[in-house]
């Protein structure tokens, strides 16, 4: 047997260097689908909006307490509903209104003053989602501006989709200047396997006072 150089071979060491080259082709091949599944389950992002010109109310603003709720249009159907009473919202997200209204997420109430921003950050893997980031304020009454107001801290909230949205992660944004990237990742590895009867809300990165006055009890 000759290789492409002239270089000649026994039969038998010839067969024993295409079985070689056959077990490194295979490896290669494992590699590179393992690598592919590694990227499949891996989270993209893509995004939509909560603002009130892009959602449909449900209920007006009352007189009282400035009470309101509106459901938005989300990614694979979903819906995201957004619901104020007492100057604190819920973010949660279902199927329809009633749906969404029904998840452990509707049920999440901060004790302080709290607002959520008008961008929602969808992760899906294969085009389906699994998770949303949304960016929190959250009122500090020991920190008042001049006026006398409470001043707000920023946090990340990441929510499992359905079945169940519940959240499963909360990122102090002044804490960690990577607060973006961390509740990325903690989406992808952590929103999927959540168990709600086993498993508690993680607090992801470095705690900073946003997390503090939300987890506070």
């Amino acid at each position: 047997m000759k290789t492409s150089d002239g270089t000649e071979f026994p039969l038998h060491q010839g067969v024993i260097m295409g079985r070689i080259a056959l077990i490194c082709l295979a490896g290669l091949l494992a590699c590179s689908n393992a690598g592919n599944a590694d990227a499949q389950s891996l989270g993209s992002s893509t995004y939509t909006s909560t603002a009130p010109k892009d959602c449909r109310q449900i209920s007006k603003p009352s007189e009282l307490d400035g009470s309101t709720t509106r459901v938005c249009p989300g990614k694979a159907g979903l819906m995201v509903l957004i619901s104020e009473d007492d100057m604190r919202e819920i973010v949660s997200v279902g199927r329809n209104r009633k749906a969404a209204s029904e998840e452990p997420a509707a049920k999440v109430w901060f004790g302080p003053f709290n607002s959520s921003e008008i961008t929602i950050e969808w992760r899906a893997a294969g085009g389906k989602p699994f998770a949303i980031i949304q960016r929190w304020h959250i009122a500090d009454g020991t920190d008042l501006d001049k006026q006398g107001r409470p001043n707000t801290k920023a946090m990340l909230v990441v929510t499992r989709l359905p079945p169940g949205p519940v959240h499963v992660a909360y990122v102090d944004a002044t804490a960690n200047p990577n607060a973006n990237e961390l509740a990325r990742n903690a989406a992808d590895e952590v929103a999927r396997g959540f168990n709600c009867d086993r498993d508690e809300v993680k607090v992801v990165g470095t705690s900073g006072r946003a997390v503090e006055l939300a987890t506070r009890r």
